[in-house]
């Protein structure tokens, strides 16, 4: 087996040169104590050679003890990907709903997206090597209540506040602009400033087989907040401890599962700061 390949639950994920940022970041939540689905990171050297479709690679995928059972995320973790410089989001391919037979196929996708045209274009514009070098993240899929965005700045005005945009089921259909999600704006300290509800008529769920449909939303649930004031509570101490990991200015992705926890699925530098001090 090539010593290269390298396949380790999160919690074990250090090199940022081997697993990407995201996995790293991740790594680093789960050591500080915060809820994070459970999952593995793969090294850059084992996505390539599940792109190449070696059988080492994909002996070794398919028979670590590590990797979750049940429905499945697959998400990219590029090595430069979100740092304070680059964001890539939208840029690389997500797969949600994953069986554990098709990770391989999953891989590949992800792999391929970070070769796509926009995203060598994006690596071209922020002065990264040409050649992306891909690690990815493998972890269990929350079914959830609700899911959205969390900014511990404001991204707009820069002013120092919580913002979080919410919508019922998976965070896809914020992240995708599918839906006008709730938006919820927090005072430094957590207290609530404003509720401007959405308009939240679909949400994005689980298909019967692999990946996710549409699904309409109940016409009564289209414009009532989908956050009680306690899920608010937990995502500004949530936000909290991720700035005392990771600093101030912060994008985080975020789930509320059926047990009513809060979930981080990512969380990433803002990189739109920047661009408003200027």
């Amino acid at each position: 087996m090539d010593d290269r390949l390298m396949l380790v639950p999160l919690d074990a994920a250090y090199q940022e040169s081997t697993f990407g940022g995201k996995a790293v970041g991740l790594g680093d939540a789960i050591r500080a104590g915060l809820r994070v689905p459970p999952g593995v990171a793969l090294g850059a050297p084992l996505v390539d050679a599940l792109a190449d479709g070696r059988d080492d690679a994909l002996a070794m995928l398919l028979d670590s003890k590590h990797i979750p059972s049940g429905r499945l995320a697959i998400r990219s973790s590029a090595i430069g990907e979100d740092s304070a410089d680059a964001s890539f989001a939208g840029q690389h391919a997500t797969k949600l709903n994953v069986v554990r037979t098709r990770i391989p196929e999953a891989v590949r996708a992800v792999w391929e997206s970070g070769r796509s045209d926009s995203a060598l274009a994006y690596r071209q514009r922020k002065g990264l090597p040409a050649t992306p070098r891909m690690g990815i993240v493998v972890q269990v899929l929350i079914e959830p209540v609700a899911a959205g965005v969390l900014f511990t700045r404001n991204p707009v005005t820069g002013a120092d506040e919580r913002m979080i945009e919410a919508t019922w089921g998976l965070g896809e259909a914020v992240v995708n602009g599918m839906v006008v999600p709730d938006l919820f704006r927090l005072d430094a300290q957590g207290r609530l400033i404003e509720v401007t509800p959405g308009s939240k008529d679909v949400k994005v769920w689980y298909g019967d087989g692999e990946g996710t449909i549409e699904m309409p939303v109940a016409p009564e649930l289209h414009s009532i907040p989908c956050l009680a004031p306690a899920v608010l509570d937990a995502l500004h101490e949530m936000a909290e401890r991720c700035r005392r990991v990771w600093g101030a200015d912060l994008d985080i992705e975020w789930a509320l599962g059926p047990d009513a926890s809060v979930y981080l699925l990512q969380c990433r530098p803002i990189t739109t700061l920047r661009s408003v001090a200027s």
